[in-house]
């Protein structure tokens, strides 16, 4: 299945080509200085064109919804949805708690910063925003997944621990992958239920 998948709700977007087991080609995106969302659109035409590729030549579009940058997701789920809809695609949403999970190539606890004293916490599932003193019980001697913010304060509960921040991961790939096995499972990939996961309310609704 030919496949575009794109993040730019997390520190770095990616753009990336599959036919379903062959990962084509990769943009990555980390200049910390611009919303990363605003060159989602040319750097799409960019990698198609270099892949000798037409938007009419996909069949599925998968994206990152959440949680993460508020504008990343927003961007993340419209682009998506436009794409989808105009070419009458599949869209698959993978969450970013689960893309970080399958680092390693299993499914580990992800812990984030989800600010107000709470972390975004996946376990097989999404756990919610939970206060960082019951993510500190969770993550005790797990191999843990988590970002910058928190990777001091989570290593004293546990060694096996890293920030997806500091590696280069293939975060486009595990996309990818995700999107294909929801796929295979049924999953409902019509553009109209593509919707952001917004586990926290945006700034602008918090009172």
């Amino acid at each position: 299945m030919r496949m575009l998948a794109f993040d730019t709700c997390l520190d770095k977007t990616y753009v990336t080509l599959s036919d379903g087991e062959t990962f084509k080609n990769e943009i990555i995106l980390s200049n910390k200085e611009n919303y990363h969302s605003a060159y989602l659109i040319s750097t799409i035409v960019k990698l198609l064109k270099n892949s000798g590729m037409t938007p009419g030549d996909l069949e599925c579009i998968a994206t990152d919804i959440g949680p993460g940058s508020f504008t990343g997701i927003r961007a993340c789920v419209t682009v998506a949805r436009m794409f989808a809809q105009q070419l009458n695609i599949k869209a698959v949403g993978v969450s970013s708690l689960e893309i970080l999970s399958k680092i390693h190539g299993g499914e580990d606890l992800v812990a984030l910063d989800a600010r107000k004293n709470k972390a975004y916490v996946y376990d097989g599932k999404i756990l919610g925003a939970i206060e960082l003193e019951e993510a500190d019980k969770l993550v005790k001697g797990r191999r843990v997944i988590t970002d910058n913010a928190l990777i001091e304060r989570f290593r004293q509960y546990t060694e096996n621990i890293i920030s997806y921040q500091e590696g280069n991961f293939p975060l486009g790939e595990i996309l990818a992958r995700v999107a294909l096995e929801k796929i295979q499972k049924g999953i409902d990939t019509n553009w109209g239920s593509l919707k952001p996961l917004y586990i926290q309310p945006p700034p602008v609704w918090s009172k």
